[in-house]
């Protein structure tokens, strides 16, 4: 975030800025009168939650707003299941604000350090054959438009915009609140276990259709998919959660702490990288469990990185990480972040990845002190001759020319926009490559 001297940056150092002023407004109001402000000055406006987007989508070289201090519950109906947020909300703390009514989020990806908005706006997801990603929850929001007013969107007012407003990108407004629907609490039963890799990509789509939610992760120069796969049970179901010591020792001691280490010496050594996976495969991924949804659906991970991300037709993630994983071996690379495949349910929503087809999702990873250049172009280019969109919110080479082939409703959010923000107040560089100047 906005460190003192005025510079921000994110999370995975991928991106930062020198805005010309930083505001924290703490209620709409606040973001409203920001707005204004900042249009009549002449400056333009980003948003930003927790900085977690690994590209240069929030950065703000006008006016920066940290929506730190808009937190918090509007409104929740247990019978509805209808829940508002301010649009700052981080993930992490939404469990905390359903108890009391007996809800909870219907999926979750694997981070939950994000805000709310900031998730929606970027298409972030879990996985699951059955859901969609988080922003497929969203009932409607309310944002501050160029012109200082508070647009309403939902199911009763502009209801037509709701699929392009709510992958929004930041460049349509600020975004201050988000109705989220929401389910009856729920318990997981997850299963997390190592199996031979070719024998997981043989029945992916089996293993995948027979759990609630199914995903696995590969640590290049092994041949073990580590895998987990969940089982949705009512909130009466009983708990047996990991305990203290074993969640610790996997998830603080090994998957952050001597990780973390190993990634440090792989850049002077990249000689202990295959060798180190083999052994990470041997010392994780083997255990049972069943509790509360969020904290099954998430992980705490400190060891900072940066990411790539592609979405593609589910029928092709076989033959594109077949071709992934011979990328590797062929360059001879040596890669110490583990590849996640997950999965999502097709949906409506005009920017989302997974617009219009069930998907895979094929994520990369590196050190955040090592260049990942040659790695994420190498991996992109597989990613395209399969069909692929790359996350908004992720490391990518696309512009607004070859994004536009891969999305049939680019243009309908280009004249959103067009209509929203034509002089273009909430823009920078970034959108300027993903969507057009």
């Amino acid at each position: 975030m906005t460190r003192p001297g005025g510079t921000w940056q994110n999370w995975g150092r991928s991106a930062s800025v020198r805005p010309m002023r930083v505001e924290r407004p703490r209620s709409p109001e606040g973001v409203q009168r920001a707005i204004l402000a900042a249009a009549a000055q002449g400056f333009t406006v980003k948003a930003v939650g927790a900085g977690h987007s690994f590209t240069g989508i929030a950065v703000a070289p006008g006016v920066l707003l940290e929506l730190d201090d808009l937190q918090g519950l509007v409104s929740a109906d247990a019978n509805t299941g209808r829940v508002t947020l301010l649009a700052g909300t981080r993930l992490h703390r939404i469990p905390a604000l359903l108890k009391p009514y007996g809800l909870a989020m219907q999926n979750l990806g694997d981070i939950d350090r994000q805000s709310i908005s900031g998730a929606i706006s970027t298409g972030t997801h879990g996985t699951g054959t059955g859901f969609g990603g988080i922003a497929t929850q969203v009932r409607g929001l309310t944002l501050v438009t160029a012109e200082g007013e508070f647009l309403r969107i939902d199911e009763t007012h502009n209801p037509e915009l709701l699929p392009g407003a709510v992958i929004g990108l930041g460049a349509l407004g600020v975004v201050v609140e988000v109705t989220l629907q929401c389910v009856p609490a729920f318990i997981l039963h997850a299963v997390d276990e190592p199996a031979p890799l070719d024998e997981v990509l043989a029945d992916v789509h089996g293993r995948a259709a027979a759990s609630d939610h199914f995903e696995f992760y590969w640590f290049p120069h092994t041949d073990v998919a580590l895998t987990k796969r969940q089982t949705r049970l009512p909130e009466s179901a009983r708990r047996e959660p990991l305990p203290p010591v074993s969640r610790w020792v996997d998830e603080t001691l090994l998957s952050n702490g001597v990780f973390r280490a190993v990634c440090g010496i792989s850049r002077a050594l990249p000689a202990i990288t295959p060798p180190f996976n083999r052994l990470a495969v041997g010392l994780t991924g083997d255990r049972e469990y069943t509790d509360r949804s969020h904290a099954v659906l998430t992980q705490r991970r400190t060891v900072r990185f940066r990411e790539m991300e592609y979405a593609i037709p589910a029928e092709n993630v076989v033959p594109a990480f077949d071709e992934l994983r011979r990328l590797i071996s062929d360059r001879g690379w040596r890669i110490e972040f583990p590849v996640e495949v997950r999965f999502a349910a097709a949906d409506d929503l005009w920017l989302s990845t997974a617009s219009g087809r069930d998907t895979a999702y094929i994520a990369v990873h590196r050190y955040w002190r090592v260049d990942p250049r040659e790695y994420f172009d190498a991996v992109e280019e597989v990613m395209l001759r399969h069909g692929g969109r790359p996350h908004w919110g992720k490391l990518h080479g696309l512009d607004a020319a070859r994004l536009r082939e891969r999305y049939p409703r680019f243009d309908d959010f280009i004249a959103l926009r067009d209509r929203l923000d034509p002089q273009r107040l909430f823009g920078n560089r970034h959108l300027e490559r993903v969507l057009g100047a």
